[in-house]
């Protein structure tokens, strides 16, 4: 009797770590960092370095390890992707791969009596919120980065501050949307992200965000920066819809300014010229924080 949890630990593990042992190396992490990022001890990097580690030529060849990998890889070294979210994208491969998959065909190969069953070996929800929740703040980490790596963001960045937020895709408030602690503010010059992303830290920009989908737009991410008409212009000469709402309604103003719209684009703008004690502010809506922070940057910042 031979359980497919073994086949995964005594063939695939081994091949796996090693392909994104190789993989960090690659991308310039020394021994020590790529056994603090798998969690391994140096002397098992070693090994796979060496090719110490025998390695299973059905996972070297399959597109989706090799795919996952890659992804990992990268996300682990430039720091969007967590310990956290690799171990869960990895489980994630591994229990589709055991749904009539390819560690099924070799549970089967050895355990001849299993392909009389159609059964379901799955033990994870590969759209677990576990599995949402990492991806959503990886994006997040990743339009951070583009904007802080980006010359002038700072000069963008209203008196209360800036925040980049996304939302799960069942966001129902602002629990379910990631944004940056304390706002992202200019200090010296500089763009200041002073902690990881979290969800349910920001109410403005989430609320923003969760008004603008209440009216029925397709967004799941947005950054607020300081208006001027200059900002606007930029943004709707490059193309994209340019909306302005009143700060002051007693109603619903985003929500009703975008509902039943035909013109909006993939990412448009809302913006709205101040009011009393409320600073005026330009807000970019789009399908995700990269997209976003990309359109500020190739807008904005060019």
């Amino acid at each position: 009797m031979r359980f497919v949890e073994e086949i995964v630990v005594e063939e695939f593990l081994p091949t796996f770590r090693s392909m994104l042992a190789e993989d960090l190396r690659e991308r310039s992490l020394t021994q020590r960092e790529v056994a603090d990022a798998l969690g391994i001890s140096q002397s098992a990097v070693s090994k796979y370095a060496h090719g110490e580690v025998g390695r299973r030529e059905a996972f070297l060849e399959d597109e989706r390890v090799v795919e996952l990998v890659d992804r990992i890889g990268e996300g682990l070294a430039t720091g969007d992707m967590t310990p956290v979210q690799a171990l869960v994208e990895a489980e994630v491969l591994i229990r589709r791969l055991e749904q009539g998959d390819l560690l099924a065909s070799m549970h089967e190969a050895e355990m001849p009596g299993l392909a009389e069953y159609d059964g379901d070996l799955s033990v994870h929800d590969p759209d677990s919120g576990l599995r949402n929740a990492e991806r959503v703040r990886s994006s997040v980490r990743r339009g951070l980065r583009t904007l802080t790596n980006a010359s002038g963001f700072a000069g963008l960045i209203p008196n209360v501050g800036s925040n980049l937020a996304e939302c799960l895709p069942d966001a129902a408030g602002i629990e379910d949307v990631a944004a940056v602690p304390g706002r992202i503010f200019d200090v010296k010059g500089r763009a200041t992200v002073p902690s990881d992303p979290e969800f349910g830290v920001s109410e403005h920009v989430a609320s923003v965000l969760l008004d603008a989908r209440r009216g029925g737009a397709d967004v799941s991410a947005g950054l607020n920066v300081r208006y001027d008409e200059n900002v606007v212009s930029a943004l709707a000469d490059a193309g994209y819809t340019v909306i302005e709402f009143d700060p002051d309604a007693e109603a619903d103003p985003i929500a009703d300014e975008v509902a039943g719209r035909d013109d909006l684009t993939e990412t448009f703008v809302i913006y709205q010229t101040g009011g009393y004690g409320i600073e005026a502010i330009t807000y970019i809506l789009g399908p995700d924080a990269h997209t976003v922070a990309r359109t500020v940057r190739d807008t904005l910042l060019n």
